[in-house]
């Protein structure tokens, strides 16, 4: 079963991008993410990744990250509603836990647990997009002149992981054919199995790179696919996206204070910067989606 952050080309403007718009666009809202607390920008935030993602073709991505980013959400709420000691705004007066002594929930925690929540979410849909619609070769090739061994060790780590799941797969399909009256195949046994191959194929790939010229040192520069026409655009997208959270921040635009009440910002310039922020997100896709309405209207 293949997973929905495994990397699959996809139709449409994201497909010919080079690793620097890339990185540059996707990243823009986990620095988006990292810059606010403020649930209005983050929301914004969250609904350009989904825009970017549905324009990548990446839905499963999208729900898959949202899936997970939603349960991690629920947990980092409960902990700082816990942990975070602080606020007016009592909703639980007097628990009393093992560890902690008397513990007091207030909204102010929790508040600022979603706003934390927001921040992961927010990340885990921009690199799950990323990861599913971008080729990991040209991330990689992308990090190779600045740190050649740490570039050929992730790009190790990213092919054969999947070979050593599809390892484990089949080893329990040949235990399973061995009948019911066989005795059944422990996971401490299939581990062993499965180590073992892994080491005899990290012996394997050791000899190829050795004939390959790898044991000289990687090449400094090696000339890869030629990012397509899209990469400016995207990249500008990006660059914008970044600009308009940097210029925000030192304005003071789109802050929040959980404490000791929860006061945020929600004035026109907040709101101009939530609006923005998809628009800049579909803005790259815009010339794909314009060319594809006349066919649709010329199909109806």
């Amino acid at each position: 079963m293949r997973s929905p952050l495994a990397y699959t080309p996809r139709p449409g403007p994201i497909r010919d991008i080079g690793a620097v718009a890339a990185s540059l666009f996707f990243g823009s809202f986990a620095v988006i993410a990292f810059s606010f607390t403020n649930p209005i920008v983050l929301a914004a935030a969250a609904a350009g990744v989904v825009v970017a993602g549905l324009g990548a073709r990446a839905g499963q991505a999208l729900a898959f990250a949202a899936r997970y980013g939603f349960a991690l959400a629920v947990v980092f709420v409960l902990v700082n509603a816990l942990a975070a000691q602080r606020g007016d705004t009592i909703l639980v007066r007097g628990w009393d836990l093992p560890v902690l002594g008397q513990v007091n929930v207030s909204a102010e925690a929790v508040a600022e647990g979603a706003a934390l929540a927001g921040r992961v979410v927010v990340v885990m849909l921009a690199f799950a997009v990323l990861t599913a619609s971008v080729d990991p070769d040209r991330l990689l090739r992308m990090l190779r002149p600045l740190a050649r061994r740490s570039a050929l060790t992730a790009t190790l780590i990213v092919r054969l992981v999947p070979l050593a799941a599809r390892d484990y797969a089949r080893v329990g399909e040949a235990a399973a054919l061995r009948g019911p009256v066989a005795a059944p195949v422990g996971r401490a046994a299939a581990l062993r199995r499965l180590v073992a191959g892994s080491l005899d194929r990290s012996i394997d790939t050791a000899a190829t790179l050795e004939l390959r010229g790898y044991a000289r040192g990687a090449p400094r520069r090696i000339e890869g696919p030629h990012p397509g026409r899209r990469s400016t655009a995207f990249g500008w997208a990006g660059g914008a996206l970044i600009a308009l959270a940097v210029c925000a921040r030192a304005a003071g635009v789109g802050e929040m204070d959980p404490y000791p009440l929860v006061t945020m910002d929600a004035d026109r310039a907040t709101l101009a910067i939530a609006v923005a922020i998809p628009l800049l997100a579909a803005a790259p896709f815009a010339p794909a989606w314009a060319k594809a309405i006349p066919r649709r209207s010329g199909r109806a």
